[in-house]
């Protein structure tokens, strides 16, 4: 019986999706056309920030400060090896903390118009895919340019990718709900951001790390995505699948019960705003 409310909650949930369609394109175009519509370079800044970030974190970590990884031949090593994690943490980052405020911010949209409120979320995540599709566009410019392509490895980022926006789905949903009632959730999962970066190992390497450490790291399910997309850019290597299983049953889980605590509060949500 369980199963089959389940599934019944999702197809209807796609259903409502699919006949909203409209709405949801044209609020993920009028987004993007805000964010820059005021700007003398417009849409240009969103190719700019990135393209600094890749030149300055190539040239200060790569050349000046001579930082290298351990049996890595390319001078660009380590510099591909944060921009891997820097620009894949942004996107989980930028996700799941523009989810846990879409409720709130958009009160006002959910009081006069009657339409699915799932919509909202999947606007936050079209957005933020599309900013990642453009930044992600240019690190891979800079691969193909400096000869570091990694080769038909390239595609294994596809279910790693899945993976990661599942898990960020699961999670910004639950704290979007749980942010409409507990203001303080917000500000709460900042600061845990803050720590929760310096746990994944994004601008050091798991083998400088002590072993006990590095048996804390695979309680981390980022850490392991994240390593992913390294072992992929840097090493050109196939992700291991089976560290990969944690996390996809912990996406899975999180999504599931996202859905289930959106669906029992989505009216008094409508109060609480």
């Amino acid at each position: 019986m369980q199963q089959t409310g389940i599934q019944t909650g999702l197809q209807n949930a796609v259903r409502s999706l699919w006949r909203y369609r409209g709405f949801v394109a044209g609020s993920v175009r009028r987004e993007f056309q805000a964010r820059y519509r005021n700007s003398m370079l417009g849409a240009a800044w969103m190719v700019l920030n990135p393209l600094a970030m890749i030149v300055v974190y190539t040239v200060i970590f790569s050349q000046l400060m001579h930082a290298r990884l351990p049996n890595a031949s390319s001078q660009f090593a380590y510099g591909i090896y944060l921009c891997a994690g820097l620009l894949t943490w942004g996107f989980f980052t930028e996700v799941v903390s523009r989810m846990q405020t879409v409720f709130l911010e958009n009160g006002n949209l959910i009081k006069k118009l009657s339409f699915p409120r799932i919509c909202l979320p999947i606007i936050t995540v079209l957005n933020a895919s599309l900013n990642f599709a453009i930044i992600f566009g240019l690190f891979l410019c800079f691969l193909i340019l400096s000869g570091n392509f990694p080769g038909w490895v390239f595609f294994a980022i596809v279910p790693v990718l899945l993976i990661q926006i599942l898990f960020s789905i699961g999670l910004g949903i639950i704290l979007g709900v749980l942010n409409v009632f507990f203001r303080d959730i917000g500000q709460l999962f900042g600061i845990v951001l803050q720590f929760w970066f310096w746990f994944t190992p994004i601008v050091y390497t798991v083998s400088t790390l002590p072993g006990k450490i590095q048996t804390l790291l695979k309680l981390n399910p980022m850490a392991s995505l994240i390593l992913a997309y390294q072992g992929i850019f840097v090493s050109g290597t196939w992700p291991d699948w089976s560290s990969l299983l944690p996390v996809t049953l912990i996406s899975l889980a999180l999504c599931w019960f996202g859905l289930q605590l959106f669906r029992r509060h989505a009216g008094e949500m409508v109060d609480e705003l």
